[in-house]
């Protein structure tokens, strides 16, 4: 099968991040997606294998972006600054592209190098803004996971409106945020 003429992997992509942002990753479909370029489904089956393909380039897709904003938001900052601005980057990327921010939470395929060095990409731009509290190795990975694993939860619960009581959602991210930092002073570990 010919590829249809200015259609490639990348636009085809960015059309599919469109649609998982605005409706849902678990909601993206190859026949909404051909749907929304102009094109049959079976054309789309041409660049990817199916919609597990088309889902894991998307996955590499959103962790090269997120590692390109989790980069931008720590540069030149150490120490809690950098601990801060990576939380605080982490639940803009999920307000801002739901879908992507979906597709960059399951781990990377062990049989898809691509993938795997995307992610790589992303822990070790969370490590390495962990340097100043001279971690060990997996201390260090435990502090990503507690990172990634507070944010997530707080985002969860602001994106599916779970936060009903009046009080400053922003402050009690800022609390809970205060909370890591003092285990990676050490008080708590």
């Amino acid at each position: 099968m010919n590829a249809r003429a200015g259609l490639d992997r990348k636009k085809i992509v960015q059309a599919a991040a469109a649609l998982a942002d605005e409706d849902g990753l678990n909601t993206l479909s190859m026949a909404a997606l051909a749907s929304r370029l102009g094109v049959r489904a079976p054309t789309l089956y041409h660049y990817f294998d199916g919609l597990n393909g088309l889902k894991s380039a998307l996955s590499i897709a959103a962790l090269e972006d997120l590692s390109a904003r989790l980069g931008r938001a720590v540069m030149g900052k150490a120490g809690d600054e950098a601990v801060l601005s990576l939380a605080h980057s982490l639940r803009s990327f999920a307000h801002e592209h739901p879908g992507l921010y979906d597709a960059v939470q399951r781990a990377p395929d062990d049989a898809d190098p691509a993938w795997q060095a995307a992610g790589q990409e992303t822990v070790e731009i969370m490590v390495r803004a962990l340097s100043a509290y001279e971690l060990t190795q997996d201390d260090a990975l435990h502090a990503v996971r507690m990172l990634r694993s507070i944010v997530h939860g707080f985002v969860s619960l602001e994106l599916h409106g779970g936060f009903g009581l009046p009080l400053d959602v922003d402050e009690t991210f800022r609390r809970l945020l205060a909370a890591l930092l003092a285990y990676l002073h050490g008080t708590d570990r």
